[in-house]
Parts: C-alpha cells; structure tokens; sequence
C-alpha cells in the first residue's frame, strides 16, 4: 500500500480554500499512484472553530466531500472536519473516510480535551462507538483515532481487537501551549511507536503544520511498522507544509503477530467482567 501524508496547513473558517487546497493535494497523490490519503484533524476547518461566527460543520455526505473522493479514485481519502449531527442539535469534531465517491465511515472524536488552550468540550460532543472498517475495497481494515483518542490506550486496543491493522491518527498537535516538562514531538513518538511494538500494526501520524492563534502546529508526520521502526516521516515546524508518499507491506502485521502473538488472546471476557465490576463501584461511564 503506498500512503501519502498530506501535512498540511488550514485557514481558520475558509472552508472553500480547505477543501480546494485538499482536492489538490488529492489529485497529486493520485499522480504518484497512492492508495490512501491521510489529512489532518480538522482540515477543512482549521482548529479553533469557536473564533468563527459562521457554522463551518458539514454533514459526511457532503457533495463537496464526495467530489474529493471522487477525484482520488481507487483511493481511500480520510478527511478531518466539524460534522452536523442529527436535527442541528450537536456538532462533532469527526473524521470520514471515503473510497471510489462514496462514504466509507465516519469517526467521531471520542475525548475531547478541554485544559489549557484547549476548549472542544465547548464546542463538540464526543463520540459514542469506536469501530474499525474496511479498506482498499475492503481487503483490509483500518480504525481512526482522532488526536486525543491515541491518548488512550484502551482505545487503540479496542480498534485492534476488532481487526485493524492500520491505525489512521489525524491530528492538531501544537508545543506553544503545552506545560513545563511536556515535550509534544516526544509524546507522540512515544505513543506511535509503542502501539506499532505492542499491538503489531501500521500507525499513520498525520499533524498539520502553521500558526492559529496562539497555536503553532509543528508537523512531524510519520508511519510506524509493527516492529515499532519508523519507516518514513515528513519534516518539522510550522513552515514545513508538504506531502510524503511512504511504501509499506500490510503482509508485515500478519507476519508479526504470527511470529510473536502479543494480541491474540485478548481475553475480553475477562475485561468484561473487571469493567462491569468498576462501574458498579462507581467507576466513569
């Protein structure tokens, strides 16, 4: 499968431009034959959505949406954006997927981070279901996780369990805001590396790049094998807005879990039964 990383940079509120500029960053993908494109978080509004008057939420279905993929042809396209939710009642911060101009699935973002700089809460409902869904015609399975969502283990377990093997990661990561002793680059090298090593599959890190607000957004795109080896990543900083076209054999996830089976035997009864035992203790819903 070869995947472009489409690192780019967004205009808070421009979503004539966002989605341009993602229609043309499909079409180059499509000229060096690649089978996935992966945008960042929130691509085709920009971040900060609570500094625009307008409503920038689209619903997954979307003409232009579709159009996009449309222009991808055989291949898969994940694009971040506000989503409207039923009766205009709820927006969510979501992520679909698309394959030959159709609507493949739609993720939606499951914890919101609400803390520093950060106020999604206020303005997106977090996600209900986590599923993974078909890919390449269905050949293979992937599972989105949506910035903060990869910031929780049981999440990424869940989405192996039920059979993927890519891990598709969009994201609006920034260092400006982060606390003392908080590297952001560092964190998320560690996290994609450790879900490759443990749960034996690809992870695709796609974070956009440029300055919104207070915000710098430092890209540093990159795909994770199995093994937890960095097999290909896009540069570093608020400037570095470009594509990387990256080569792997999704043959190596099955071939690593059947070396060493790390996620064979889940044991979700077990899980189960811990889970029901917490939340009679008054554990989170």
């Amino acid at each position: 499968m070869r995947i472009t990383l489409a690192q780019t940079d967004a205009a808070l509120g421009d979503l004539d431009g966002n989605l341009k500029r993602a229609e043309r960053v499909v079409s180059e993908a499509v000229e060096t034959e690649s089978d996935l494109v992966v945008f960042p978080e929130l691509s085709l509004s920009g971040y900060q959505i609570g500094e625009v008057p307008q409503d920038l939420s689209l619903s997954p279905d979307d003409p232009r949406l579709l159009k996009i993929s449309e222009r991808a042809g055989d291949a898969g396209v994940l694009l971040g954006f506000p989503e409207a939710g039923g009766h205009g009642l709820h927006t969510y911060n979501s992520a679909g997927y698309y394959e030959g101009g159709r609507l493949v699935h739609t993720h939606r973002k499951l914890y919101l981070p609400t803390y520093s700089t950060f106020e999604e809460r206020k303005h997106f409902l977090p996600g209900q279901h986590s599923r993974a869904y078909g890919v390449r015609g269905g050949r293979h399975r992937a599972a989105t996780l949506i910035c903060n969502d990869a910031w929780q283990p049981q999440v990424a377990f869940l989405s192996v369990q039920d059979g993927a093997h890519l891990l598709l990661v969009p994201a609006n990561s920034a260092q400006s805001m982060s606390p003392e002793r908080y590297d952001s680059k560092e964190y998320w090298r560690n996290i994609t590396t450790f879900y490759g090593r443990l749960y034996q599959l690809f992870v695709v890190f796609v974070n956009r790049v440029g300055v919104e607000g207070g915000l710098t957004f430092w890209g540093g795109s990159h795909v994770v094998d199995p093994w937890g080896e960095v097999v290909g990543e896009c540069g570093e900083g608020a400037e570095a807005e470009e594509t990387c076209t990256i080569d792997i054999d999704l043959a190596d996830v099955r071939r690593r879990r059947r070396d060493i089976p790390l996620v064979r035997e889940a044991r979700l009864g077990l899980l189960r039964r811990e889970i029901d035992r917490l939340l009679d203790e008054g554990g989170d819903l």
